[in-house]
């Protein structure tokens, strides 16, 4: 049975995994009341576990030590309860695809010609491109089985693979959709993904 988790976890959680979010961004990451984040947050404030900054015009919520270290304890007494063979299970599975991404995104950046093995894509060769996104096609085959697998233990692993799935659609209209910043691409996604995995686990990126 899948559990669901305490509002207060998803919070933290949230900020961990946007890295700097305002309260809108942090309570739309798990679907919780906008209100009820916003009082969350000033009480994590006030404990020490998140830090408000400003910079270039905009702000955010981000933990800081403390506030990670509180994530950290949360997510292992969940792990307990819950129980983390098939999370490790998965996770094991989900590594060779980590890589597998990371050559895509390269290959989406970069195509190599005689002169320059580091030359830009500029995405004039259909025939490279298409080849990048039949394989984002098929890692997100692969990660529709997996989070299936992750949610029904977690509930909030749930839609890693609909917003995967969501971005991928886009590329053909707009390329920056496989590894732009700043959006909801399949990089920032996947990536996501990864820190939440690790996190969850408990274990090093690289591990």
């Amino acid at each position: 049975m899948t559990r669901a988790s305490d509002p207060g976890l998803l919070v933290l959680h949230a900020v961990r995994l946007k890295g700097m979010a305002d309260v809108s961004t942090v309570a739309a990451r798990f679907g919780l009341d906008q209100a009820m984040a916003d009082e969350l947050l000033l009480d994590y404030q006030a404990y020490g576990w998140v830090t408000w900054s400003e910079f270039a015009g905009t702000g955010g919520w981000s933990l800081t030590p403390a506030g990670r270290a509180e994530n950290e304890r949360r997510l292992a007494v969940e792990r307990k309860d819950a129980g983390d063979a098939v999370l490790r299970e998965v996770y094991q599975e989900f590594l060779p695809l980590n890589a597998r991404l990371q050559q895509a995104c390269t290959d989406w950046q970069l195509r190599p010609s005689e002169d320059d093995p580091m030359a830009f894509n500029d995405h004039t060769d259909a025939a490279w491109d298409a080849r990048v996104v039949k394989t984002l096609t098929a890692l997100s085959v692969r990660l529709d089985e997996l989070v299936t697998r992750l949610s029904g233990v977690l509930e909030r692993l749930g839609g890693y693979d609909e917003r995967f799935a969501t971005a991928l659609g886009r590329v053909p209209r707009d390329n920056t959709w496989v590894d732009g910043s700043g959006k909801d691409s399949c990089h920032t996604v996947w990536f996501e993904l990864h820190e939440d995995l690790i996190a969850t686990l408990a274990v090093e990126r690289g591990q």
